[in-house]
């Protein structure tokens, strides 16, 4: 992304994000408010806050939740009813996490398997999919995500997202977007989440193919665009 981007054109790309265990209905609401006042793209939230956020905005703004999180460690058929039963709730994006040990495994057919199980549960929800390209690359190299990528292109996901954010590996980083983008950048969404905290982190995501952001400290990045 050539120049500085405004604050409004990095607002409309952002996920309002609100994932931790102890979130309460209060946090929720809280942070739905903010969405709308930002100007975000979405918010997303736990598949038991999907009520809360849907009915807070009101239409105001979009509600992605989560399935299979934050381990992947999921049978299929879990993590499709988790996402049909948030989209019945109103949730119109589904941001599911892999099996990341399949991935590193080379076990492809099952990544693409599982992504496939919750696209047919939630064939209108835009769907996300999770790799933790931290981490692919720090056990394995560039192989495994372009490969995890492919699969996910193949099950009909909308998005690759890079991480997320709870394991330690570490969140996105820039040489792993650049490298999903390169693989399904044109077919596929590229969403960057876990560690952006400032505006020049969030930049470089953008710089780097991004084209959805993943945040927790949303006000404070887009403070820093002015």
């Amino acid at each position: 992304m050539a120049g500085h981007p405004s604050r409004g054109h990095v607002a409309a790309l952002v996920d309002h994000t609100l994932l931790k265990p102890e979130a309460t209905e209060a946090d929720v609401v809280a942070l739905v408010v903010d969405a709308v006042e930002l100007g975000v793209y979405a918010v997303c939230v736990s598949p038991s806050m999907v009520p809360t956020a849907v009915a807070t905005a009101d239409g105001g703004v979009r509600v992605a939740a989560v399935a299979g999180f934050p381990s992947g460690k999921h049978v299929p058929a879990v993590k499709a009813h988790e996402a049909a039963l948030a989209v019945a709730c109103g949730a119109v994006e589904i941001d599911m996490v892999i099996d990341v040990g399949a991935a590193l495994a080379g076990d492809l057919d099952a990544v693409r398997l599982d992504i496939e199980a919750v696209r047919a549960a939630v064939p209108a929800a835009v769907l996300k999919v999770i790799v933790e390209s931290a981490v692919l690359l720090n056990l394995s190299g560039e192989r495994p995500l372009t490969e995890v990528c492919h699969a996910a292109a193949a099950a009909g996901a909308d998005f690759v997202k890079t991480s997320t954010g709870f394991h330690p590996a570490g969140g996105a980083s820039v040489r792993a977007v650049e490298v999903m983008a390169a693989t399904v950048g044109g077919r596929l969404g590229v969403k960057a989440s876990g560690g952006i905290r400032t505006a020049a982190d969030a930049i470089a995501m953008l710089d780097a193919g991004a084209t959805r952001l993943g945040l927790s400290g949303t006000r404070s990045v887009l403070d820093g665009l002015g």
